[in-house]
């Protein structure tokens, strides 16, 4: 990264920044949102996770896009009734045509903080009428923003390792 931000958006006009495609949303859970054991549904959350993780694409894209992977979906808390649900999507990642998109759910106390209860990664592709088209360059901003493309990049050798195996 020699050159600073500005410099490598001049350069390459077809660029955006992580920060462009964040994307939040918060849910009340309420009774409707939980499974038989009163916590919220995989279900819903994981339909939340697309559909955010979808927004944060677009936003990237300019286009529609379409999910392709969802690679990692981790659970590491309950989320109960009457709390506030937080899901943050930015994009990490991009090729040619496809986006990986990381998103975080948090429950959101009163008192605002937030715990981290869910960390998802999906990749989308990008769409014009039925076919693949390109996306933007994404720019690289900070460490933490280089180390999760780095990981993006494992990530992805990973999903073709899966593929080529039938996974």
């Amino acid at each position: 990264m020699e050159q600073n931000a500005e410099q490598y958006a001049e350069n390459y006009p077809n660029v955006k920044r992580v920060s462009d495609s964040l994307t939040e949303q918060a849910y009340m859970i309420r009774a409707r949102h939980t499974n038989s054991a009163g916590r919220l549904f995989g279900g819903n959350l994981m339909a939340w996770i697309d559909e955010i993780g979808g927004m944060a694409a677009r936003r990237h894209a300019g286009s529609p896009v379409t999910t392709a992977a969802v690679d990692s979906l981790q659970f590491t808390k309950p989320v109960l009734p009457g709390q506030t649900a937080v899901l943050v999507a930015r994009v990490t990642h991009v090729g040619r045509t496809s986006m990986e998109v990381r998103v975080d759910t948090y429950v959101e106390y009163l008192d605002g903080r937030r715990e981290l209860v869910n960390r998802a990664y999906l990749v989308f592709v990008a769409v014009k009428g039925d076919k693949p088209c390109p996306v933007p360059g994404l720019l690289l901003e900070t460490e933490e923003e280089r180390l999760e493309w780095e990981a993006g990049v494992r990530r992805d050798e990973l999903r073709r390792q899966r593929r080529k195996e039938g996974f």
